[in-house]
């Protein structure tokens, strides 16, 4: 728990000494009339997960409102960070996402370029901790979604993405190496095109306090780089709802699902269950398959229009095609700290500690995050 305050007391005290004396001021007054106005935020790269360690570097949130004297033009928001942790992975990440006015229009962009190490533990729901093989992953990924509004709150889009994959074994004799149902050891290329279909009710993109929002996503990856790369597709479906309980009191729910189908399906492509938004407290990547199902509740509480706190509950798993069942649905719970940097937009930087399973003879699995935004 001391860590835990540190970490927050950081987060909190370093944002004045990177942001510029006028944003300084503004974000450290009481002015409540700040939704129209545009704010740049250079930011100390500051986040704690159990699989890269602690990360530390540079970044920079811009976020603006292309119609600011229309009250429900939706914030846009555009990040990039550099980033190492003390498990050696590089990161180098720039996002986007924009509304234009009226919201007709919704644009989301995503560049990453990353080098990590971390553990494989093989495929399945059961894997096991005596089975951890160590690997170092190299990953190059560009997104690029536009989605178009024809009746009221409902978006139809389009999509592209590239993915290149390099794979590093540290530690021969291991899973990775010796399990016969891995395919594309070394990495590969895959390029999807896609189409989505969203409905957002909600009342903000960054903290909604109402509203619903679901999203359904079709990408398909053609036979373009030939040989032992992929050709399949993949589905995924994300709802989420949020009520009002009080003035400030939130109740969300978020359920997720994602499948990969086709033919020698590269373990890199499948489905992991656990990151620092969804079966928090979950290692990435502890189990993985052609499946994955999962859902979660949130409690929030804004005590202050700077600070809140959450406490969290869900479950989930992983499964291969053909083998769907509930009875072995993984736990996950924990609880969290906000610190609202931003509190007319509702952009936070947030710490969650969480917890899951206990298998026999394994310690129970838990995590820590630092991260900005809420987690859904």
């Amino acid at each position: 728990m001391k860590k835990i305050l540190l970490f927050l007391s950081l987060i909190i005290l370093s944002n004045p000494l990177w942001a510029q004396k006028k944003l300084i001021q503004k974000l450290l007054s009481n002015e409540k009339d700040t939704t129209r106005k545009a704010s740049f935020m250079p930011i100390p790269v500051l986040g704690y997960a159990q699989e890269t360690g602690f990360e530390f570097g540079l970044g920079a949130l811009y976020s603006f409102y292309m119609d600011r004297k229309d009250t429900t033009n939706r914030s846009s928001n555009f990040s990039g960070t550099a980033s190492y942790s003390t498990k050696k992975t590089y990161n180098l990440t720039l996002k986007g996402d924009a509304w234009t006015p009226g919201n007709k229009y919704h644009f989301i962009g995503e560049v990453k370029f990353r080098k990590t190490p971390f553990n494989f533990y093989g495929l399945g729901n059961n894997t096991n901790q005596k089975d951890e093989d160590r690997l170092v992953q190299q990953l190059m990924k560009i997104q690029l979604d536009a989605e178009k509004t024809f009746i009221k709150n409902a978006y139809t889009g389009v999509s592209v993405g590239f993915e290149d994959y390099n794979f590093t074994d540290k530690v021969a004799g291991g899973i990775y190496s010796t399990s016969p149902i891995l395919y594309d050891r070394a990495g590969g290329t895959v390029m999807y095109l896609g189409v989505s279909q969203s409905y957002d009710t909600r009342n903000s993109n960054n903290y909604p306090t109402k509203g619903f929002f679901g999203r359904v996503t079709y990408q398909y990856a053609p036979d373009i780089y030939e040989g032992s790369n992929f050709t399949g597709s993949q589905i995924k479906v994300n709802v989420r709802n949020f009520w009002s309980l009080a003035p400030k009191v939130v109740f969300a729910v978020q359920g997720l699902y994602q499948t990969v189908q086709g033919t020698k399906t590269p373990f890199y492509l499948l489905p992991q269950l656990g990151n620092d938004e969804m079966m928090r407290g979950y290692y990435t990547g502890r189990y993985r398959d052609e499946n994955l199902i999962a859902a979660q509740a949130e409690l929030r509480y804004r005590f202050m229009n700077r600070f809140g706190i959450v406490a969290f509950a869900g479950g989930g798993k992983v499964f291969a095609n053909g083998n769907f069942s509930l009875h072995d649905l993984k736990p996950d719970y924990g609880f969290g700290g906000r610190y609202f940097f931003d509190t007319a937009k509702g952009l936070s930087v947030r710490l969650d500690y969480g917890v899951g399973e206990k298998k026999a003879g394994e310690k129970r699995q838990s995590g820590m995050y630092i991260s900005l935004a809420e987690a859904f």
